[in-house]
């Protein structure tokens, strides 16, 4: 496990989806350090299967050591982000960190997918990451070291991340070019990255998709916890990065993986969107800005015996059980 720094004290994070799961755990890593958490997320009354609301993830947050500010927010609804973030200005002085973490999903083919699940997906995903970043980015401007964050995976235009779930896809990948794009607009002024898991994360989420034992094949969210604070106490000239959780705490020294494991030594499930092995100092030039020489002599260094290139863009993910 990472340790925290106290790098976070005092810090505004703004956190999109965090009644739960991986937005809860990014929230609880963050309050420990004494930062200010704005809880926006839709689930006010308890849901009659999901865990949580935004107020008892406020209770956790105090306990933890953090100020919370609970908001009700659907990403769908553009008033209540600019609410919202109103709201955390007042309170907090300014906001320091977004992360976009509010997702919807749907795994489903073209012909199986209904219309309202697909402007559930895009409205939710890239939509509301949009436009939260839009509402946030005069905000972030201001504070020493900004960052928006997209929980959002490295596009990888392999066909067959596209093929049984091609709504979903184009949603999450919406999110991605958020990250592509705001990073370069912004550089300089606010950090925008992206994270993605290397494994399958248990949340509720996941045991809905899954279904029972799912879980054993699963990570804690604890490891995007780390990985997220890992991202968002680095400086603002780290920017444009897609990262997979499991390679930047590698780098970071972290060596023992089982205690992110909700059953350690049991073969784990690889995440979506990945599907070969990349070269991690490819990442590391394109992290800390190489020069475009730089990076093409990484690109010529990441040709296979045969000369077919490697891809760069997608993460590790051995195939370690069912899919």
């Amino acid at each position: 496990m990472l340790p925290n720094t106290g790098k976070l004290a005092g810090c505004t994070l703004f956190i999109t989806g965090a009644s739960r799961g991986i937005g809860k755990a990014i929230a609880l890593k963050a309050a420990k350090d004494g930062a200010n958490i704005v809880i926006a997320a839709k689930t006010a009354e308890p849901h009659r299967t999901l865990p949580g609301t935004i107020y008892t993830a406020a209770e956790e947050i105090e306990a933890a050591g953090g100020k919370a500010l609970p908001c009700i927010v659907n990403v769908r609804e553009e008033q209540q982000i600019i609410n919202a973030v109103e709201k955390a200005v007042k309170t907090f002085g300014g906001i320091d960190i977004l992360v976009n973490n509010a997702s919807a999903i749907s795994l489903t083919g073209t012909l199986e997918t209904a219309t309202k699940k697909v402007n559930l997906m895009m409205d939710v995903n890239v939509r509301g990451t949009y436009l939260t970043s839009k509402a946030c980015l005069p905000h972030l401007r201001k504070s020493k070291n900004p960052h928006i964050l997209n929980l959002s995976p490295p596009m990888n235009l392999n066909p067959m991340w596209f093929k049984n779930h091609c709504a979903y896809t184009i949603s999450k990948y919406g999110m991605s070019m958020c990250v592509l794009g705001m990073a370069e607009e912004f550089r300089g002024e606010v950090a925008v990255n992206a994270l993605w898991p290397k494994t399958a994360i248990h949340t509720a989420a996941m045991d809905m998709l899954g279904g029972a034992g799912i879980e054993k094949q699963c990570r804690k969210t604890d490891i995007l916890a780390d990985a997220a604070y890992c991202i968002l106490t680095k400086p603002k000239t780290f920017t444009g990065n897609f990262i997979i959780d499991e390679v930047l705490l590698r780098e970071e020294g972290v060596k023992d993986f089982d205690v992110y494991a909700i059953a350690p030594g049991h073969p784990l499930m690889p995440d979506f969107f990945l599907d070969v092995e990349i070269d991690t100092t490819a990442m590391k030039q394109e992290r800390y800005g190489a020069t475009q020489e730089e990076k093409k002599l990484s690109g010529s260094q990441l040709e296979g015996a045969d000369g077919g290139k490697v891809k760069t863009e997608s993460a590790a993910a051995e195939p370690s059980g069912a899919v």
